[in-house]
């Protein structure tokens, strides 16, 4: 039993490790605050964008060229679209589909 336990908290240890040595630090030069239990920026924005055949497709490519910046620049701890807050999308319908622009504030997730 003791294995066992001591296995969950070595696991559980190693995975929170691995969540901060991935973060940049530079999130940190921004101000922070606290919005549904997670830190997330106060007044910075990052924009993405994308283009698809439907607008899911284009928001979900936009969503990723936003993540991929913001984990270039703050790491994969603060690159989840899905708990960024203060989002906003925009849709142009183009000739192949659509095309999409968002901004969201980074969080810490």
């Amino acid at each position: 039993m003791r294995r066992i336990s001591f296995a969950i908290i070595a696991a559980a240890l190693a995975s929170t490790t691995a969540v901060r040595a991935d973060d940049t630090g530079f999130a940190y030069s921004h101000t922070l605050r606290k919005e549904g239990g997670r830190l997330c920026m106060a007044d910075h924005y990052h924009s993405g964008s994308g283009s698809g055949r439907t607008k899911a497709a284009a928001q979900a490519a936009a969503a990723r060229s936003w993540a991929d910046f913001t984990n270039f620049e703050y790491g994969s701890a603060w690159a989840r679209w899905s708990v960024a807050r203060g989002k906003s999308v925009r849709y142009t319908k183009e000739a192949s589909g659509w095309s999409a622009d968002l901004d969201a504030r980074p969080c810490r997730g």
